[in-house]
């Protein structure tokens, strides 16, 4: 019924794949919806996926991980090693035809520092961006900032005007209801523009006429149509019956009998993103337990005790069909500061756990709610549900409760979770990413918005702050391994596995797998029908 009704709706709107030779609709399924069209509110991957096909930023990253030209043609230090350099692409027009400029940066990076951008920690190292003339950006940082344009492939450029007009100056607060111009209107640079945005239920878009990028991609794609799809069954039958044309989110007990089907094509990749269990070590009771004036996971053993409960090959082989590398550490291969020896998982030990949990005082356990996403990580509910059954057998009762990732995403920022599952994507490629946002105290010097576990180290955060103006390569990795260390003995993260994931598609679309699941559309290629 659900398909007959996309089905209906994309016909009703005449959206249905164009037959004429030069136009080529293409269908986009996830599992769930941006939050927002701002750009700069939520620091999450499925906002920004869809942001990148109308916005753009001055570098991106290609497949292979490697910085490229985007709004950017060059980027330097300068003979002052706190300040960089980028010279911007001339000829350059937003959708609305207002031409591209040194301000429109400036505004931008000042737009995404703001108190409710959730992406201002990129920015924690920025002094002032300053335009010297039309096509030039200095930005100063306040200390030689080796990796700054790494931290700009996620902050997308808007127009000043535009924005100042629409009401639009300051980015919308993901902590709370209250919307701007921006959440459901777009106006970037980028190779599609918007045509309509129904929240939940579809957004489409068009080719960008004015584009500057016409002769250097393919830009095959005339329409593109994304169709946010919960029920992972009915995404992949959408996709097996021909309601859309490409994929994402695709459950991994479905690749087997998708990759058999001769009508399609399945890619496959590691992400540049690790699966995680969220503690909080820094409250004084549970906020959503039953135990009332204390809070076990204060108690290093007893975080001892779950990292021991957890059988992460059995979530795995059952769990995940194989489809995942299960890991002791919340940082992939991809990123600067992994180390193999930190990534090493214990065996699952649940005698072990359990005589943690008696020397710890809760010899009969105690319970526990896990908060979790249903919508965005790949099997995410499944793998709470068989958490909750590694815990039941050392005593500790837990409950799950699963929601839909947006969700999920205002009660982390707001803090108000005991235990919880989330997923983190690193696209600096630098472990100064995760600590800036996930170990940093909370709310200081604009770092830590997403560390919801209360964790606060003095030493940790003056280590921290200093990655973003350490000129030494040899001295800044050595401080990142000595972070890493504080994390991996404090357990309030409690590494599970990186996701392997999927892209689906019809057989005429060729879509490889980024490490960070990100998809150009500006660039997709197209066989002949």
């Amino acid at each position: 019924m659900l398909l007959k009704l996309l089905s209906s709706s994309l016909l009703a709107a005449g959206l249905l794949a164009a037959s004429g030779a030069q136009a080529e609709t293409l269908r986009w399924a996830r599992a769930s919806d941006p939050t927002t069209l701002d750009p700069h509110s939520f620091n999450t991957g499925t906002n920004f996926v869809l942001s990148h096909q109308m916005y753009e930023t001055l570098v991106t990253r290609d497949a292979k991980g490697k910085l490229v030209p985007t709004l950017a043609t060059a980027w330097k230090l300068t003979s002052d090693p706190t300040v960089w350099e980028f010279k911007l692409r001339p000829g350059v027009k937003f959708h609305d035809g207002a031409a591209f400029t040194a301000k429109d940066v400036v505004f931008s990076l000042n737009r995404a520092k703001g108190p409710t951008a959730q992406v201002k920690s990129l920015l924690a190292s920025m002094v002032e961006a300053k335009a010297v003339d039309e096509l030039t950006v200095h930005v100063k940082t306040n200390g030689p900032n080796l990796i700054f344009p790494d931290n700009l492939t996620n902050l997308f450029i808007m127009n000043e005007a535009w924005a100042k007009a629409k009401g639009a100056e300051t980015t919308q607060d993901p902590a709370s209801s209250t919307e701007n111009f921006a959440t459901r209107n777009a106006n970037g640079t980028g190779p599609y523009q918007l045509v309509s945005r129904e929240q939940d239920a579809r957004t489409v878009m068009k080719a960008n006429p004015q584009y500057w990028g016409k002769g250097q991609a393919p830009l095959q794609i005339t329409e593109l149509i994304y169709l946010p799809i919960k029920s992972p069954a009915t995404r992949v039958a959408a996709l097996l019956s021909g309601e859309v044309d490409f994929a994402q989110d695709i459950p991994a007990q479905d690749v087997a009998r998708l990759k058999q089907d001769q009508r399609l094509r399945i890619n496959e990749g590691p992400e540049n993103r690790s699966i995680f269990l969220g503690l909080n070590v820094g409250g004084k009771e549970l906020k959503h337990s039953s135990l009332k004036g204390k809070n076990p996971l204060a108690d290093a053993r007893v975080r001892e005790a779950i990292h021991l409960a957890i059988d992460r090959d059995a979530i795995k082989r059952s769990v995940m069909r194989g489809l995942s590398i299960p890991s002791g550490m919340i940082a992939p291969s991809f990123v600067n500061g992994y180390s193999k020896a930190m990534a090493a998982y214990p065996k699952a030990d649940a005698a072990k756990a359990r005589q943690l949990l008696a020397d710890a005082g809760y010899p009969n356990g105690f319970d526990l709610t896990l908060h979790t996403s249903n919508d965005r990580y790949v099997n995410d509910e499944a793998i709470s549900t068989a958490i909750a059954g590694f815990l039941g057998r050392v005593g500790i009762k837990t409950t799950v409760v699963a929601r839909p990732i947006a969700q999920q995403s205002v009660a982390i920022n707001n803090a108000d979770l005991d235990f919880y599952l989330y997923g983190w994507g690193v696209p600096t490629y630098d472990s100064a990413y995760i600590f800036d946002f996930l170990v940093h105290t909370r709310g200081k010097d604009g770092r830590g918005p997403t560390n919801a576990t209360g964790f606060s180290n003095a030493q940790v955060d003056t280590d921290i702050v200093s990655l973003a103006s350490e000129a030494d390569k040899a001295r800044r990795d050595q401080t990142i391994a000595r972070i890493w260390e504080v994390v991996q003995k404090e357990r309030f993260y409690i590494p599970l596995h990186d996701q392997v994931i999927h892209f689906a598609s019809i057989k005429r679309i060729d879509v490889p797998v980024h490490p960070d699941n990100a998809v150009l559309f500006k660039d997709v290629k197209l066989a002949a029908k």
